[in-house]
């Protein structure tokens, strides 16, 4: 399955070449379905092989992540509380985790580091936007530690496809093992928040 979407979204860029790069990586950071660890490796075969600049590739992977995180940004802010306030509870997010989220991001010394560091992980580098969006963190903010993360994603994931020529799909495996491990930890943080805030209530009550 990985290596059937890994064709039909290799076919897109070689057919299209930068306008294709530029519209799977914007989908992607707009919560699209679209695996960077594909099309940025991708990029960097091209490269490889004649067909792509090297640092056009990367500005252009660089703006159309940008364009994409300022989509989700903006889905967020207008429309993602009253979707997580209406809907969280299914996801184990009530309105008391929600504005602790929101609370921590405003307030917290580290939400920049966050910010910055949440680029470069599988899975929580397409939600982040929509999250920091509809917890209303400053735009400027937003931007800047996003795009100070999205550099050095897109810089590596380019270059290990350059390196790797011909072999370039090799890399897929790898990051599909990885984003298992990441999902995992995910879900071990959710259940010991939900541990935690109701341990909290009971010590309150």
């Amino acid at each position: 399955m990985v290596f059937q979407l890994a064709s039909f979204f290799t076919d897109i860029i070689a057919q299209s070449g930068y306008a294709g790069l530029f519209l799977l990586i914007a989908g992607e950071s707009a919560l699209m379905p679209i695996p960077s660890e594909i099309v940025l490796p991708f990029a960097g075969y091209l490269i490889f092989t004649g067909a792509m600049s090297f640092w056009l590739a990367v500005f252009v992977a660089i703006v159309g992540q940008m364009f994409g995180s300022v989509i989700a940004y903006y889905a967020g802010k207008y429309g993602g509380r009253p979707f997580v306030l209406n809907y969280g509870k299914y996801f184990f997010l009530g309105r008391k985790h929600f504005e602790h989220v929101e609370g921590w991001f405003h307030k917290h010394k580290h939400s920049e580091a966050m910010l910055f560091f949440s680029r470069l992980l599988p899975v929580v580098r397409t939600v982040i936007s929509f999250v920091v969006g509809t917890a209303k963190v400053p735009f400027r903010k937003f931007l800047l530690y996003s795009t100070l993360g999205i550099i050095p994603w897109t810089i590596l994931l380019i270059y290990i496809g350059f390196k790797l020529g011909d072999g370039w799909q090799s890399i897929i495996e790898t990051f599909d093992k990885f984003q298992l491990v990441v999902i995992a930890s995910i879900i071990i943080f959710i259940v010991w928040w939900i541990w935690k805030e109701k341990h909290e209530t009971k010590t309150s009550a």
